[in-house]
């Protein structure tokens, strides 16, 4: 079973979503809040997997609970707001994903499961402008490079694939291994790269070069 924290200061908000995600049987809502410090506080007493957090809510905003929350949990940014500042903040303090909140129903049951899994979620929209403005900023590449020469063959490899947005078993299918041994890999290549967590090393691999996008 999926644990999972909603964070948003809108009640009808929280329930819509609590409505949504308990039509799985593998995920439960264990939880609400209605900001910033609650969510970090709820997340330590229900043992959360998931926490869903709005970027703007009193009391202490999304960003700064992901933070703290991102320690023990998988975070997703759940917002309105898709400018590219917040994505870049969210990333960078280890949220795995971010998500508008018009994103459909089935999609949000989706990611709630990637997420529980390790693995990245952006909305498409959003995961276009990132890329793109990575890609243009000077310098990027060089220094990208430079982290990917600790990796083995076979990380590289992996980061390729982890960059091109692969689940676990979509890369153990290509390379010819176990999803567990992917697993493994990874954990050994975003200590090696200093990235929290997977869309932080698939920004590395778009920035060095690995990708074809």
């Amino acid at each position: 079973m999926i644990r999972v924290l909603i964070a948003d200061d809108e009640t009808l908000m929280r329930a819509g979503i609590r409505l949504i995600l308990e039509n799985d049987p593998d995920i439960t809502v264990a939880a609400e809040a209605s900001d910033g410090r609650q969510a970090v506080e709820l997340t330590r007493q229900h043992r959360i997997d998931v926490a869903l957090l709005d970027i703007r809510m009193p009391g202490g905003d999304g960003l700064k609970a992901a933070e703290q929350i991102a320690r023990t949990a998988s975070v997703v940014m759940l917002t309105t707001f898709g400018e590219d500042s917040y994505v870049a903040q969210a990333l960078k303090v280890g949220a795995t994903g971010f998500l508008l909140k018009d994103t459909p129903p089935q999609e949000l049951i989706n990611a709630v499961r990637k997420a529980a899994a390790g693995e990245p979620i952006l909305a498409p929209q959003i995961t276009r402008r990132l890329i793109e403005k990575h890609l243009t900023e000077p310098d990027r590449g060089s220094a990208a490079r430079a982290r990917i020469d600790t990796l083995t063959e076979t990380e590289r490899n992996v980061l390729r694939l982890v960059g091109e947005g692969l689940s676990n078993a979509e890369i153990g299918e290509q390379l010819y291994m176990a999803t567990g041994t992917v697993k493994a890999h990874i954990s050994r290549i975003l200590p090696k790269l200093e990235c929290a967590n997977r869309v932080q090393a698939a920004i590395v691999a778009h920035d060095a070069g690995l990708t074809r996008s």
